[in-house]
Formats: structure tokens, sequence, C-alpha cells
């Protein structure tokens, strides 16, 4: 059973993160236009850094590894905009 963190965020900070994705995945570049893509994307790590106790942990390194593995498991290839 996996579990779940809630985020939450208004209809505006929505649709400011909706465009931020739709232009990355049109031309593959997370790139900040506007002050309120960086308030919004501010405010959701904001409840992520308060949802999570692993960043605290002294494995968080192999932690993040194993989320990332878990996460990413399936998808073929390099996703747009990751290089190595």
């Amino acid at each position: 059973m996996e579990d779940k963190v809630t985020l939450e965020l208004s209809r505006d900070e929505a649709l400011v993160l909706e465009g931020l994705f739709a232009r990355f995945e049109h031309v593959h570049s997370l790139a900040l236009k506007h002050n309120a893509e960086f308030i919004a994307l501010s405010r959701i790590s904001g409840q992520i850094e308060k949802a999570l106790t692993e960043p605290f942990q002294s494995d968080y390194m192999t932690l993040l590894g194993a989320a990332r593995s878990r996460v990413a498991e399936g998808y073929e290839g390099l996703a747009p905009g990751v290089s190595q």
C-alpha cells in the first residue's frame, strides 16, 4: 500500500502551474517565465517539506534513489528535459 501526500493549491495556482507544465511539454525546458510560477512551486514545496520526514533521515539519499526508481519504473529512455 502506497502512502499518500495531499497538497492544496488555489485554482489560480493550479492554472499557473498548468501553463508552466504545458510550456515544458512543448519546449522540453523547465524555465520560469513569471513570478507566479515561482510562488506556486514554492507553495507546493513548503507543503511537501511539512509532510515528509525522509529529508531529515540519515539515509535520505538512499530513500530518494529508491523513490526515483519506483516512480520511474517502466519508463523507457530519458524523459524530456532530463540530462545525465
